[in-house]
């Protein structure tokens, strides 16, 4: 038996879980926040177990050093060399990358390089990678791509209508993200309808303070909102998503913007529900202002409501109709207010829901026997499927 570490690093967190393999058992999962920030939070959870550590920690490198070193203390490990794979989620794999990958120095190097198409995410990415390498160094390292599950869009999804050395040259296409997550969903909803999933077309909607919306065909993404960069798709906690990029330019000079990083900074860390509120990123916050008639949380949550249906029906109009809506992470799987809403606007697909199924924590089939599309909400589970390319892959 051996034991298998899955590594999801944001640009300051990293999310991490711990598993037996092959029986796929958690031993310890935890959460490294406000890396780079004062005060940072480590958290850890084992057993029945809890242990919650604020200190300075200024990089990457010196969390995973934490976290190691977090494994031994606790006795959830005895030495290092227990750990034979990481695993590691890597929002942008480019056009390079169509599956997950052992990882060696020239594939650390490229991950490195493709920061460019995922500058919150990427640099994070490598930083872990290089650490776990330098901790583990007989240990088996992959690699497990956002953009992967999408490399299947055909050319007409994936490709924007700009000159065409833009892609030839440069890459400018759709990427996707949350590949991982869609792919996960998309397979526990066949096996909870009791079909093949190369029968089935799913829209797969993974929401949470990021979010996107996948057309999924016979198993294969075909289109999904998220675009040449997460910033793109539905309106999220704080990224705006789609928009007229003739405002970007529009607000540089009205509100003497200089820098076009500052831009793309507001645009993703003080837009989407945080913006439009004024309230909050959180969709609990939101919600509760929504509940009390406040006008720039009603504004919020339904705008957050118009932008998820709209690329919803784009995508049964992908598909040409569908068999099932699933809906996962944070806001997907615990906000049923959402999943109402969403649902309500969209009944003339053949939706339609009951409420005593579409309740917090719920995980299966909510939808009503009479429904033409079937409705799920399935908790995703990224960590695990990290696990799993590691084990596939393993030396």
């Amino acid at each position: 038996m051996s034991k298998t570490i899955a590594i999801n690093a944001g640009s300051s967190s990293l999310k991490w879980q711990l598993y037996q393999m092959p029986e796929e058992t958690v031993i310890g999962k935890g959460i490294i926040e406000r890396i780079g920030l004062p005060d940072s939070i480590s958290t850890v959870k084992f057993g029945s177990k809890k242990q919650e550590t604020i200190k300075d920690i200024k990089d990457h490198t010196e969390a995973v050093q934490i976290l190691m070193n977090d494994l031994i203390d606790l006795g959830i490990i005895a030495d290092y060399a227990e750990i034979t794979g990481s695993g590691h989620r890597v929002v942008a794999g480019g056009e390079i990358f169509n599956d997950s990958v052992v990882i060696n120095d020239e594939v650390a190097k490229q991950i490195a390089d493709l920061a460019e198409y995922a500058p919150l995410h990427n640099p994070a990415n490598a930083a872990g990678i290089r650490a776990f390498m330098t901790l583990l160094p007989n240990a088996t390292h992959v690699a497990v791509f956002d953009t992967a599950f999408h490399s299947t869009m055909p050319a007409v999804a994936y490709r924007y209508p700009v000159p065409d050395k833009y892609y030839t040259e440069h890459g400018v296409r759709k990427y996707g993200a949350h590949g991982t997550s869609h792919m996960y969903v998309s397979q526990k909803a066949a096996e909870m309808l009791g079909k093949p999933l190369e029968e089935l077309k799913i829209i797969t909607a993974h929401i949470g303070n990021g979010a996107s919306i996948t057309a999924v065909d016979g198993g294969k993404s075909i289109d999904t909102s998220m675009g040449f960069t997460p910033l793109a798709g539905v309106m999220m906690g704080t990224r705006s998503g789609d928009l007229d990029p003739s405002i970007i330019p529009f607000i540089m000079e009205k509100e003497g913007i200089a820098d076009i990083t500052e831009m793309i900074s507001i645009l993703n860390k003080a837009s989407g529900l945080q913006g439009i509120s004024g309230i909050s990123s959180d969709m609990r916050e939101i919600t509760a202002s929504w509940e009390a008639g406040e006008a720039r949380g009603v504004l919020a949550f339904e705008m957050f409501v118009d932008r998820i249906k709209k690329y919803i029906g784009q995508y049964f109009a992908v598909l040409n109709g569908a068999d099932a809506l699933v809906f996962t992470a944070g806001i997907g799987e615990n906000s049923f207010f959402v999943r109402k809403a969403v649902i309500d606007g969209l009944s003339w697909f053949g939706l339609d829901i009951v409420d005593d199924l579409n309740v917090v924590g719920a995980d299966g089939i909510i939808s009503s026997e009479n429904a033409k599309v079937k409705v799920l909400v399935i908790p995703t589970d990224e960590e695990l499927v990290i696990a799993r390319d590691v084990e596939k892959l393993k030396k």
